[in-house]
Protein backbone atom coordinates (compact mmCIF):
# COMPACT_ATOMS: atom_id res chain seq x y z
CA UNK A 1 0.00 0.00 0.00
CA UNK A 2 1.45 3.15 -0.92
CA UNK A 3 0.48 5.74 1.51
CA UNK A 4 1.04 9.53 1.00
CA UNK A 5 -1.53 12.20 3.04
CA UNK A 6 -4.26 9.69 4.57
CA UNK A 7 -4.86 10.25 7.73
CA UNK A 8 -8.27 10.61 7.15
CA UNK A 9 -8.50 7.24 5.17
CA UNK A 10 -5.24 5.19 6.38
CA UNK A 11 -6.65 3.66 9.57
CA UNK A 12 -10.04 2.14 8.13
CA UNK A 13 -8.03 1.01 5.15
CA UNK A 14 -5.97 -1.22 7.25
CA UNK A 15 -8.26 -2.55 9.42
CA UNK A 16 -10.24 -3.86 6.26
CA UNK A 17 -6.80 -5.12 4.83
CA UNK A 18 -5.85 -6.71 7.95
CA UNK A 19 -9.26 -8.25 8.52
CA UNK A 20 -9.25 -10.10 5.24
CA UNK A 21 -9.26 -14.31 5.62
CA UNK A 22 -6.94 -16.38 4.09
CA UNK A 23 -5.21 -19.59 3.98
CA UNK A 24 -1.54 -18.55 5.34
CA UNK A 25 0.13 -15.98 6.37
CA UNK A 26 0.15 -12.51 5.21
CA UNK A 27 1.37 -9.27 5.39
CA UNK A 28 0.73 -5.57 4.81
CA UNK A 29 3.44 -3.53 3.89
CA UNK A 30 2.95 0.11 3.88
CA UNK A 31 5.43 2.51 1.44
CA UNK A 32 5.30 5.86 3.20
CA UNK A 33 5.80 8.88 1.48
CA UNK A 34 6.81 12.32 3.05
CA UNK A 35 3.36 12.81 4.06
CA UNK A 36 2.94 16.28 6.08
CA UNK A 37 -0.48 15.49 7.99
CA UNK A 38 0.21 13.16 10.39
CA UNK A 39 -0.24 10.11 8.36
CA UNK A 40 3.44 8.52 8.96
CA UNK A 41 2.68 8.72 12.72
CA UNK A 42 -0.67 6.64 12.42
CA UNK A 43 1.09 4.26 10.19
CA UNK A 44 3.96 3.80 13.54
CA UNK A 45 0.98 3.24 15.57
CA UNK A 46 -0.81 1.09 13.50
CA UNK A 47 2.98 -1.16 13.18
CA UNK A 48 2.94 -1.15 16.83
CA UNK A 49 -0.28 -2.89 17.48
CA UNK A 50 0.13 -5.47 14.90
CA UNK A 51 2.56 -7.50 14.10
CA UNK A 52 1.88 -8.08 10.17
CA UNK A 53 2.29 -4.75 9.46
CA UNK A 54 5.96 -3.92 7.76
CA UNK A 55 6.72 -0.05 6.95
CA UNK A 56 9.40 0.97 4.29
CA UNK A 57 10.10 4.44 3.52
CA UNK A 58 9.16 6.03 -0.32
CA UNK A 59 11.12 9.25 -0.09
CA UNK A 60 10.28 9.60 -3.89
CA UNK A 61 6.44 9.68 -2.68
CA UNK A 62 6.14 8.15 -6.53
CA UNK A 63 3.47 5.77 -6.52
CA UNK A 64 5.15 2.94 -9.04
CA UNK A 65 8.37 3.66 -6.70
CA UNK A 66 6.65 2.85 -3.62
CA UNK A 67 4.96 -0.18 -4.62
CA UNK A 68 8.31 -1.80 -5.89
CA UNK A 69 9.62 -0.96 -2.67
CA UNK A 70 6.80 -2.85 -0.79
CA UNK A 71 6.86 -5.81 -3.45
CA UNK A 72 10.28 -5.91 -3.04
CA UNK A 73 10.17 -6.39 0.90
CA UNK A 74 7.32 -8.82 1.04
CA UNK A 75 8.11 -12.63 1.33
CA UNK A 76 4.99 -14.54 0.10
CA UNK A 77 4.19 -15.30 -3.79
CA UNK A 78 1.32 -13.41 -4.20
CA UNK A 79 1.10 -9.77 -4.38
CA UNK A 80 -2.41 -7.96 -3.23
CA UNK A 81 -2.00 -4.76 -4.34
CA UNK A 82 -4.26 -1.96 -2.15
CA UNK A 83 -4.60 1.88 -1.72
CA UNK A 84 -5.01 3.76 1.43
CA UNK A 85 -7.99 5.52 -0.72
CA UNK A 86 -10.30 2.35 -0.70
CA UNK A 87 -11.25 -0.24 1.35
CA UNK A 88 -11.71 -4.28 0.73
CA UNK A 89 -14.79 -5.45 0.81
CA UNK A 90 -15.13 -9.09 3.18
CA UNK A 91 -13.80 -12.17 1.26
CA UNK A 92 -11.93 -9.76 -1.31
CA UNK A 93 -8.65 -11.25 -0.72
CA UNK A 94 -9.88 -15.24 -0.67
CA UNK A 95 -12.42 -14.44 -3.95
CA UNK A 96 -9.14 -13.10 -5.72
CA UNK A 97 -6.94 -16.29 -4.78
CA UNK A 98 -9.65 -18.56 -6.23
CA UNK A 99 -10.25 -16.92 -9.54
CA UNK A 100 -6.17 -16.13 -9.75
CA UNK A 101 -6.17 -20.30 -9.70
CA UNK A 102 -9.36 -20.83 -11.20
CA UNK A 103 -8.47 -19.19 -14.47
CA UNK A 104 -4.74 -19.17 -14.43
CA UNK A 105 -3.95 -15.43 -14.45
CA UNK A 106 -1.53 -13.68 -13.64
CA UNK A 107 -3.70 -10.70 -12.66
CA UNK A 108 -7.13 -10.35 -11.27
CA UNK A 109 -9.07 -7.06 -10.41
CA UNK A 110 -12.44 -6.50 -10.08
CA UNK A 111 -14.73 -3.55 -9.33
CA UNK A 112 -14.28 0.10 -8.38
CA UNK A 113 -17.03 1.12 -6.44
CA UNK A 114 -16.63 4.81 -5.82
CA UNK A 115 -18.52 6.49 -2.77
CA UNK A 116 -18.51 9.72 -1.19
CA UNK A 117 -18.91 11.53 2.26
CA UNK A 118 -20.30 15.53 1.22
CA UNK A 119 -22.40 16.19 -1.69
CA UNK A 120 -19.19 17.03 -3.74
CA UNK A 121 -17.38 13.70 -3.23
CA UNK A 122 -20.99 11.82 -3.99
CA UNK A 123 -20.94 13.44 -7.56
CA UNK A 124 -17.45 12.67 -8.32
CA UNK A 125 -18.19 8.76 -7.10
CA UNK A 126 -21.76 8.99 -9.21
CA UNK A 127 -19.36 9.76 -12.01
CA UNK A 128 -16.61 7.54 -11.88
CA UNK A 129 -19.38 5.10 -11.26
CA UNK A 130 -21.47 5.71 -14.73
CA UNK A 131 -20.05 4.98 -18.34
CA UNK A 132 -20.83 8.75 -18.88
CA UNK A 133 -18.00 9.57 -16.73
CA UNK A 134 -14.70 7.47 -17.21
CA UNK A 135 -15.60 5.98 -20.11
CA UNK A 136 -17.09 2.25 -19.50
CA UNK A 137 -14.04 0.15 -18.57
CA UNK A 138 -15.02 -3.01 -16.84
CA UNK A 139 -13.44 -2.02 -13.57
CA UNK A 140 -15.84 0.61 -13.24
CA UNK A 141 -19.02 -1.14 -13.38
CA UNK A 142 -18.63 -4.69 -15.58
CA UNK A 143 -20.84 -7.22 -15.00
CA UNK A 144 -19.33 -10.09 -16.71
CA UNK A 145 -16.37 -11.77 -15.82
CA UNK A 146 -13.37 -11.99 -18.76
CA UNK A 147 -9.71 -11.03 -19.31
CA UNK A 148 -8.98 -7.52 -19.67
CA UNK A 149 -7.03 -4.88 -20.88
CA UNK A 150 -6.05 -4.02 -17.17
CA UNK A 151 -7.23 -4.57 -13.15
CA UNK A 152 -7.65 -2.08 -10.48
CA UNK A 153 -5.57 -2.48 -8.23
CA UNK A 154 -4.55 -6.83 -8.89
CA UNK A 155 -3.80 -9.59 -7.25
CA UNK A 156 -0.90 -10.80 -9.00
CA UNK A 157 1.69 -13.88 -9.14
CA UNK A 158 5.01 -12.27 -7.64
CA UNK A 159 6.70 -14.94 -10.34
CA UNK A 160 5.14 -13.26 -12.94
CA UNK A 161 6.18 -9.71 -11.85
CA UNK A 162 9.69 -10.87 -11.53
CA UNK A 163 9.79 -12.23 -14.98
CA UNK A 164 8.26 -8.54 -16.70
CA UNK A 165 9.62 -6.30 -14.32
CA UNK A 166 7.64 -4.53 -11.95
CA UNK A 167 6.37 -0.95 -12.00
CA UNK A 168 8.20 1.12 -14.42
CA UNK A 169 9.40 3.68 -12.06
CA UNK A 170 10.10 6.35 -15.06
CA UNK A 171 5.58 6.51 -15.41
CA UNK A 172 4.01 8.55 -12.68
CA UNK A 173 0.45 7.55 -13.81
CA UNK A 174 -1.20 4.85 -15.98
CA UNK A 175 2.06 2.75 -14.24
CA UNK A 176 -0.69 0.11 -13.86
CA UNK A 177 -2.22 -0.07 -17.62
CA UNK A 178 1.25 -0.38 -18.40
CA UNK A 179 2.16 -3.33 -16.24
CA UNK A 180 -0.54 -5.39 -17.45
CA UNK A 181 0.33 -4.29 -21.19
CA UNK A 182 3.73 -6.15 -20.58
CA UNK A 183 1.78 -8.93 -18.86
CA UNK A 184 -0.61 -9.26 -21.38
CA UNK A 185 2.39 -9.56 -24.06
CA UNK A 186 4.48 -11.78 -22.15
CA UNK A 187 1.81 -14.26 -22.89
CA UNK A 188 -0.36 -13.79 -19.20
CA UNK A 189 -3.80 -13.15 -18.74
CA UNK A 190 -5.29 -10.55 -16.54
CA UNK A 191 -8.59 -11.21 -15.21
CA UNK A 192 -11.64 -9.06 -14.49
CA UNK A 193 -13.88 -10.62 -12.15
CA UNK A 194 -17.30 -8.32 -11.13
CA UNK A 195 -17.53 -10.53 -7.89
CA UNK A 196 -14.49 -8.44 -6.25
CA UNK A 197 -15.32 -5.40 -5.02
CA UNK A 198 -13.46 -2.54 -3.57
CA UNK A 199 -14.47 0.99 -2.14
CA UNK A 200 -12.70 4.20 -3.56
CA UNK A 201 -12.74 7.51 -2.34
CA UNK A 202 -12.72 10.14 -4.60
CA UNK A 203 -10.84 13.58 -4.10
CA UNK A 204 -12.53 15.60 -2.07
CA UNK A 205 -12.68 19.16 -3.86
CA UNK A 206 -12.52 20.34 -7.14
CA UNK A 207 -9.34 22.31 -7.42
CA UNK A 208 -7.93 18.55 -6.34
CA UNK A 209 -10.46 16.78 -8.93
CA UNK A 210 -9.18 18.96 -12.32
CA UNK A 211 -5.83 18.57 -10.73
CA UNK A 212 -5.66 15.13 -10.65
CA UNK A 213 -7.54 14.36 -13.59
CA UNK A 214 -4.86 17.31 -15.48
CA UNK A 215 -1.90 14.82 -14.15
CA UNK A 216 -3.72 11.35 -15.00
CA UNK A 217 -4.59 12.93 -18.53
CA UNK A 218 -1.12 14.05 -18.99
CA UNK A 219 0.46 10.59 -18.35
CA UNK A 220 -1.99 9.14 -20.60
CA UNK A 221 -0.64 11.24 -23.22
CA UNK A 222 2.77 10.33 -22.98
CA UNK A 223 1.77 6.33 -22.76
CA UNK A 224 0.39 6.96 -26.24
CA UNK A 225 3.40 8.83 -27.47
CA UNK A 226 5.24 5.17 -26.43
CA UNK A 227 2.84 2.58 -26.97
CA UNK A 228 0.44 4.06 -29.54
CA UNK A 229 -2.49 2.07 -30.25
CA UNK A 230 -1.81 -0.36 -27.83
CA UNK A 231 -4.03 2.73 -26.02
CA UNK A 232 -7.81 2.09 -26.02
CA UNK A 233 -9.91 4.50 -28.99
CA UNK A 234 -12.05 5.42 -25.27
CA UNK A 235 -8.78 7.40 -24.10
CA UNK A 236 -9.55 9.82 -27.23
CA UNK A 237 -12.77 10.73 -26.33
CA UNK A 238 -11.73 13.45 -23.97
CA UNK A 239 -9.21 15.03 -25.80
CA UNK A 240 -11.47 14.96 -28.97
CA UNK A 241 -14.16 17.19 -26.86
CA UNK A 242 -11.37 19.46 -25.48
CA UNK A 243 -10.15 20.06 -29.34
CA UNK A 244 -14.37 20.62 -30.31
CA UNK A 245 -14.78 22.93 -27.86
CA UNK A 246 -11.46 24.90 -28.76
CA UNK A 247 -12.58 24.93 -32.26
CA UNK A 248 -16.21 25.97 -31.47
CA UNK A 249 -14.70 28.95 -29.25
CA UNK A 250 -12.71 30.47 -32.53
CA UNK A 251 -15.26 29.77 -34.75
CA UNK A 252 -17.78 31.98 -32.36
CA UNK A 253 -15.16 34.63 -32.01
CA UNK A 254 -14.86 34.67 -36.04
CA UNK A 255 -18.14 34.63 -36.35
CA UNK A 256 -18.78 37.85 -34.01
CA UNK A 257 -16.21 39.77 -35.39
CA UNK A 258 -17.23 39.36 -38.59
CA UNK A 259 -14.39 37.70 -40.08
CA UNK A 260 -17.27 34.73 -41.12
CA UNK A 261 -20.29 35.74 -42.44
CA UNK A 262 -23.03 34.27 -45.15
CA UNK A 263 -22.53 30.74 -45.86
CA UNK A 264 -19.24 30.58 -44.77
CA UNK A 265 -20.68 31.63 -41.80
CA UNK A 266 -23.39 28.55 -41.95
CA UNK A 267 -20.75 26.14 -42.89
CA UNK A 268 -18.85 26.65 -39.82
CA UNK A 269 -21.59 26.18 -37.44
CA UNK A 270 -21.41 22.81 -37.73
CA UNK A 271 -18.81 22.95 -35.58
CA UNK A 272 -21.03 23.39 -32.76
CA UNK A 273 -23.18 20.19 -33.02
CA UNK A 274 -20.35 17.57 -31.48
CA UNK A 275 -20.63 20.49 -28.71
CA UNK A 276 -24.24 20.75 -28.13
CA UNK A 277 -24.62 16.88 -28.74
CA UNK A 278 -22.33 16.70 -25.42
CA UNK A 279 -23.78 19.72 -23.86
CA UNK A 280 -26.96 17.27 -24.08
CA UNK A 281 -25.60 14.20 -22.91
CA UNK A 282 -24.50 15.59 -19.93
CA UNK A 283 -27.61 17.36 -18.84
CA UNK A 284 -29.74 14.56 -19.73
CA UNK A 285 -27.49 12.10 -17.14
CA UNK A 286 -27.63 14.82 -14.58
CA UNK A 287 -31.41 14.98 -14.65
CA UNK A 288 -31.87 11.13 -14.98
CA UNK A 289 -31.14 9.16 -12.15
CA UNK A 290 -27.06 8.90 -13.01
CA UNK A 291 -27.31 12.38 -11.44
CA UNK A 292 -28.59 11.44 -8.01
CA UNK A 293 -32.23 12.28 -6.13
CA UNK A 294 -31.86 15.92 -5.50
CA UNK A 295 -31.55 18.64 -7.85
CA UNK A 296 -28.83 19.74 -5.25
CA UNK A 297 -27.04 16.32 -6.21
CA UNK A 298 -28.03 16.78 -10.10
CA UNK A 299 -25.91 19.99 -10.13
CA UNK A 300 -22.82 18.63 -8.50
CA UNK A 301 -22.72 15.93 -11.50
CA UNK A 302 -23.28 18.33 -14.03
CA UNK A 303 -20.55 20.23 -13.30
CA UNK A 304 -18.12 17.50 -12.37
CA UNK A 305 -18.46 15.69 -15.63
CA UNK A 306 -16.96 18.05 -17.94
CA UNK A 307 -14.05 18.94 -14.79
CA UNK A 308 -13.01 15.61 -15.12
CA UNK A 309 -13.50 15.04 -19.10
CA UNK A 310 -11.66 18.57 -19.77
CA UNK A 311 -9.35 18.41 -17.21
CA UNK A 312 -8.44 14.67 -18.92
CA UNK A 313 -8.42 16.07 -22.00
CA UNK A 314 -6.60 19.21 -21.93
CA UNK A 315 -3.92 17.16 -19.97
CA UNK A 316 -3.92 14.29 -22.69
CA UNK A 317 -3.55 16.89 -25.78
CA UNK A 318 -0.36 17.99 -23.85
CA UNK A 319 1.24 15.24 -23.01
CA UNK A 320 0.57 13.97 -26.81
CA UNK A 321 2.44 17.16 -27.75
CA UNK A 322 5.27 17.65 -25.02
CA UNK A 323 5.28 14.45 -23.10
CA UNK A 324 4.56 14.05 -19.33
CA UNK A 325 8.26 14.79 -18.54
CA UNK A 326 8.20 15.41 -14.19
CA UNK A 327 4.65 15.73 -14.32
CA UNK A 328 3.36 14.96 -10.72
CA UNK A 329 -0.47 14.62 -9.13
CA UNK A 330 -0.36 17.12 -6.87
CA UNK A 331 -4.23 16.55 -5.41
CA UNK A 332 -2.72 14.59 -2.64
CA UNK A 333 -0.37 17.38 -1.03
CA UNK A 334 -0.80 18.94 1.13
CA UNK A 335 -4.63 17.17 2.02
CA UNK A 336 -6.04 17.92 5.23
CA UNK A 337 -8.58 15.26 5.66
CA UNK A 338 -11.01 14.58 8.18
CA UNK A 339 -10.80 11.57 10.26
CA UNK A 340 -13.37 8.79 9.72
CA UNK A 341 -16.79 9.31 11.30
Amino acid sequence: MPVLNEKGYLRRAVETVLAQEVDGPSELILALGPSNDGTNDLARELAAHDPRIELVDNPAADIPAGLNLAIRAGRYPTVVRVDAHSELEPGYTRRALATLDRVRAANVGGVMRADGRSPFQRAVARAYNSPVGLGGGAYHGGTHEGEAESAYLGVMRRAVLDEVGLFDESIRRGEDWELNLRIRRAGYRVWFDPSLSVTYWPRESWSRLARQFHATGRWRGELVRRFGRGNSLRFFAPPALVAALAISLVVGILQLTGVLSGWWSVAASLVYLPVIAYVLLIAAWAIGPGGGKGWRDKLWTAAVLPTMHVSWGAGFLAGVARGAHDTVDTSRLGDRNTPLP
